[in-house]
């Protein structure tokens, strides 16, 4: 008999490789507010009655608390809503689980860091600056602190979702090709970390199956710029030539994205390398088949 997992706030671009990554082998119940899918019921986790109600009557062996506000700028301008969505519903997740004695996993972000050093890993203590990234650590650390069985994943720049779900810097760029653009503003003054969503599903997963349980930073390889992104991206769309990118700090974006961030969202997947468990690719190659995968007549 399959084990069951119950996936609340799934609707995302994280959610979606979740899905693909766990049907297989797992039978699955995946709810977020807005239902985007066939797969998807409507649940509103920060309802804790409703979100009590749905998990206990499907009796899954784990809960996946994924789904979150992550625009920094809405959160910053709606900051009520934002720890609602964003930490009171994992200490509804985390209630729930204790009661139901299941494992809860996590998903938390590199943007709890304060970009200080030029890397982090799992010792490292977080300081968060914005709304957004004090909304997710305050659920980071009622989990660790509350949750008798938990997973937390640490994620760094997403990508993934495509057209449809994407909202990140991925996506962004591509729709400004798409519009006929020719020249593009891209940061080149903050470093990151990519993370592909099906390599940071399939390595919980691993985890998952391997009965680990704790901390982890989980991204790919590589730290990078934005603008080392989207040259990259021009590059596999073979628009290198066609389209001319311009290097600028991100005062030059301050208007649009007026939320501070970190210098440095750089992580190190310690932990993973420890346990000889970290299967995250080069983020080239990520990029390269998430490209491929999503956008072959999206720009034409």
């Amino acid at each position: 008999m399959k084990k069951k997992i119950y996936m609340a706030g799934c609707g995302g671009m994280l959610g979606e490789a979740f899905y693909n990554v766990f049907s297989f082998n797992y039978e699955l119940k995946c709810t977020d507010i807005d239902v985007n899918e066939a797969w998807l019921s409507k649940l509103d986790f920060r309802n804790m009655e409703e979100y009590f109600k749905d998990v206990d009557c499907f009796k899954p062996d784990y809960l996946f608390h994924i789904g979150a506000y992550t625009d920094l700028e809405y959160c910053e301008t709606n900051q009520n809503d934002a720890y609602n969505t964003n930490s009171k519903s994992v200490e509804n997740a985390v209630i729930i689980s204790n009661k139901l004695n299941i494992p809860i996993i996590y998903i938390s972000t590199a943007g709890i860091f304060d970009g200080s050093k030029n890397t982090f890993d799992e010792s490292d203590l977080p300081n968060p600056t914005s709304c957004y990234a004090k909304s997710k650590y305050q659920g980071e650390l009622f989990v660790q602190k509350n949750s008798s069985k938990h997973l937390i994943c640490r994620a760094g720049w997403m990508m993934g979702g495509g057209p449809n779900k994407d909202k990140k810097f991925i996506q962004k760029v591509i729709k400004q090709i798409k519009d006929g653009k020719k020249e593009l503003f891209i940061v080149n003054d903050k470093a990151g970390t990519p993370t592909y969503t099906y390599d940071f599903a399939n390595n919980l997963k691993l985890l998952l199956e391997n009965n680990i349980w704790g901390l982890f930073n989980m991204v790919c390889s590589g730290f990078i710029s934005r603008f080392d992104v989207a040259k990259e991206l021009l590059s596999i769309l073979n628009l290198e030539k066609e389209i001319k990118i311009n290097e600028v700090d991100s005062n030059y974006w301050k208007k649009e994205y007026f939320v501070s961030r970190p210098d440095s969202e750089c992580l190190i997947n310690k932990k993973l390398n420890k346990l000889k468990m970290n299967i995250m690719r080069d983020w080239k190659v990520c990029l390269k088949e998430y490209i491929s995968s999503n956008y072959k007549d999206y720009l034409t």
